[in-house]
């Protein structure tokens, strides 16, 4: 079978891809720029944003995973992408959205500024799941690449603001794209059981973790956040307890991708 890859060059989807050709299938990836084909990967150029070329990259994908997102447009990219797909006639329709995007209430102003992902994912899966497409969506707890991107933007700074009462359930990127490439592989099920961490941190935490792994020094200062998207996140809406699937935890993916105390040159 051919299956086609939206964001196949991103985080999650750069290891979807081998992944599904291990398990046989011949992958297409559409990205906004154009890019050589190597390691028998068929590369089309297109623009989900504007629905430009993405006739032509889901032309006999009988698969389509979409890993493509933002914080913004992820309602009209999934738009121009399941209308494209209707027209070829794709079998299967694999999404992979976030655990608590029906539990965070986004309105407008200062929470969809920093809460406007989990809105984008539960427009785009409204979006999916009224196309009339055979579909499957899975929500996974957030990404440990994420979590060390976060850390290391507030390791900048003489003080580490964290939101107070703030829990992550961290997941491992591969782990996944494991559960993707299963359902793809499977018949469409439509929203399928979220897939969270092995265990559950306060941010503050996951923070020193990453300190520590990192050899610096930084105080930690807990902020309270007002607001109802806020509120939520303190009540564990961006949690799945009772889906602990992943095995990789928080440490272990800080032993595999930052340096230790020990080979750090730096305290600071």
């Amino acid at each position: 079978m051919k299956a086609l890859v939206t964001g196949g060059t991103g985080t999650l989807g750069r290891l979807v891809v081998p992944r599904l050709q291990d398990a046989g299938f011949e992958v297409r990836v559409l990205s906004r720029r154009s890019c050589a084909a190597g390691q028998g990967i068929e590369f089309v150029t297109g623009d989900l944003a504007t629905g430009q070329g993405v006739d032509a990259a889901v032309v006999g994908a009988e698969v389509i995973v979409h890993c493509a997102g933002t914080k913004k447009g992820d309602e009209d990219k999934a738009r121009h992408l399941v209308r494209a797909a209707r027209r070829a006639g794709t079998r299967h329709l694999v999404y992979i959205s976030v655990v608590g995007a029906d539990r965070i209430p986004v309105a407008s102003g200062v929470d969809r500024a920093i809460f406007g992902y989990f809105a984008a994912k539960l427009a785009a899966e409204r979006v999916v799941s009224d196309s009339g497409l055979p579909w499957t969506a899975l929500r996974a707890t957030q990404f440990h690449d994420g979590i060390l991107m976060t850390a290391r933007q507030l390791a900048r700074m003489p003080v580490m603001p964290v939101p107070a009462g703030w829990r992550f359930q961290p997941v491992d990127t591969g782990e996944v794209a494991d559960r993707l490439v299963e359902l793809a592989l499977d018949a469409p099920a439509g929203l399928v059981p979220d897939l969270g961490g092995p265990r559950v941190y306060a941010m503050s935490e996951l923070l020193r973790g990453y300190l520590q792994a990192t050899g610096r020094h930084r105080p930690i200062l807990p902020v309270r956040l007002p607001g109802n998207a806020a509120r939520a996140f303190r009540a564990g809406a961006n949690l799945a307890p009772d889906r602990v699937v992943g095995h990789r935890t928080w440490e272990d993916f800080l032993a595999a991708r930052v340096s230790s105390p020990s080979a750090s040159t730096s305290s600071t």
